[in-house]
């Protein structure tokens, strides 16, 4: 067959599109809560435990999910995952209560779990760690644009019929994704479409161990207990509340606090994540950018891309200054755009940190760590947002992601970088994972 010119670039596109069907089937809730909340006399505390069973299944389901995808592979796993998380979308539309729908929320973060570390996987298969942050810039931006199309194709069904209608649609089409998925995707070794080129240049940059095709086993332990790891960890649990917030909350806060109807939703409730889009692209186009402009290492330049993330996040704290719903609007993207750009970083750090055969694990333990952030602070949400308002929460976002910076900055070095290897005419940094 004829190979395709870049072909990992088109196989990136295939896990955007991914987490595209990912993130439909996690937003849709979100977009439909007024509709939801009022049609099944659903409180704001009740919805609050709905989000939270969904964080709390995914939580618990992280590490889980990447275990199990290093032991069945990318291809396989991904296929397996998205596929079930598709028919639990289904199950939404038969919800009754505020009860049925928080089970199914749970099913669905259960199942859902497997989207980054399945994304991470792909990554570090077919890119050189010099191109990492780049790929993972793209692929975040899945995330983004799931959402940036649930608040239009959600509204669209409900107008068009019901609320209902809408997890029917979005579970139809991620159930063909996850079959166009197991059709399509290959590991390099496998491609027939893959030049000998750029397999030469993929490999170039990887990881020695590559090389071996009976790498151990990832371990839960060796992996917790490395400083590298808490040195992620701990900033996934700080910076995860702002993007839950954002994912979860948004609608609902623009219909409760600045008093917009379900077509103004539909209207500009997609725009944090459009600028969100953009920070995923920034972000990974940043650190190689900041490596070459300032010299600076593969980490460090990593770093930078956190920093400049958290900055920005003082946009969103300053949301409860706002007049009008479309200043809100406008903070919301600068939060939307900071976390994605903060987020790409974090993710590429840990393909940096860890071999190909445990950075699934690696990335499930993190993510575990991060949704245990962002279910605690949707439950103080929950019970908070109606007493003390959601601009002393919007302030703790920034405050948090602040802090996650410092925490990056102090635990993470080159050293713990593992170890690449010394190709021959290679350009990877030698430090570069």
């Amino acid at each position: 067959m004829k190979p395709i010119k870049g072909l990992r670039w088109w196989i990136i596109g295939l896990v955007l599109s991914g987490l595209v069907m990912n993130y439909l089937a996690r937003n849709a809730l979100a977009v439909a809560a007024p509709e939801v909340n009022k049609v099944l006399s659903i409180s704001t505390q009740q919805y609050g435990y709905i989000v939270a069973a969904f964080q709390a299944a995914y939580m618990v389901m992280q590490p889980v999910a990447g275990y199990v995808l290093d032991v069945l592979g990318t291809k396989l796993g991904f296929a397996l995952f998205a596929g079930a998380w598709s028919l639990v979308c289904l199950l939404h539309s038969t919800a009754g209560g505020w009860l049925s729908l928080a089970a199914f929320r749970a099913m669905l973060g259960m199942t859902e779990a497997a989207g980054f570390p399945s994304a991470l996987r792909a990554t570090a298969e077919w890119f050189p760690a010099k191109e990492r942050s780049i790929a993972t810039g793209w692929f975040n931006i899945g995330s983004s644009v799931g959402a940036v199309v649930a608040p239009p194709l959600v509204v669209w069904c409900i107008l068009h019929g019901d609320w209902r209608l809408a997890f029917g649609v979005i579970g139809v089409m991620g159930l063909v994704w996850s079959v166009l998925w197991f059709a399509l995707y290959r590991v390099p070794t496998k491609h027939p479409r893959l030049s000998e080129e750029e397999h030469a240049y993929i490999r170039a940059g990887q990881e020695a161990q590559e090389d071996n095709a009976n790498a151990p086993k990832p371990s839960w332990g060796k992996i917790v207990s490395s400083k590298r790891f808490w040195g992620i960890a701990i900033p996934r649990f700080l910076s995860e509340p702002a993007w839950q917030t954002f994912n979860y909350w948004i609608p609902l806060y623009m219909a409760t606090e600045r008093h917009m109807n379900l077509k103004e939703i539909a209207l500009f409730a997609w725009l944090p994540f459009l600028a969100a889009d953009v920070g995923c692209v920034l972000g990974g186009y940043l650190a190689p950018w900041f490596q070459k402009r300032f010299r600076v290492s593969l980490v460090t330049s990593r770093k930078l891309v956190m920093v400049t993330g958290c900055l920005c996040m003082v946009g969103p704290a300053c949301i409860g200054l706002a007049t009008s719903p479309y200043t809100a609007i406008a903070l919301f993207c600068v939060g939307g755009f900071a976390h994605q750009t903060l987020s790409g970083a974090l993710y590429t750090l840990t393909s940096d940190m860890f071999g190909k055969h445990e950075v699934g694990t690696a990335v499930g333990l993190a993510g575990m760590s991060g949704y245990m952030g962002g279910m605690l602070f949707s439950l103080a949400v929950g019970s908070l947002a109606a007493t003390i308002g959601y601009n002393p929460l919007f302030v703790a976002l920034a405050v948090f992601d602040i802090v996650a910076a410092i925490v990056v900055w102090t635990m993470l070095n080159d050293k713990q970088v593992h170890a690449a290897p010394a190709h021959p005419g290679s350009t990877a940094p030698s430090t570069a994972a």
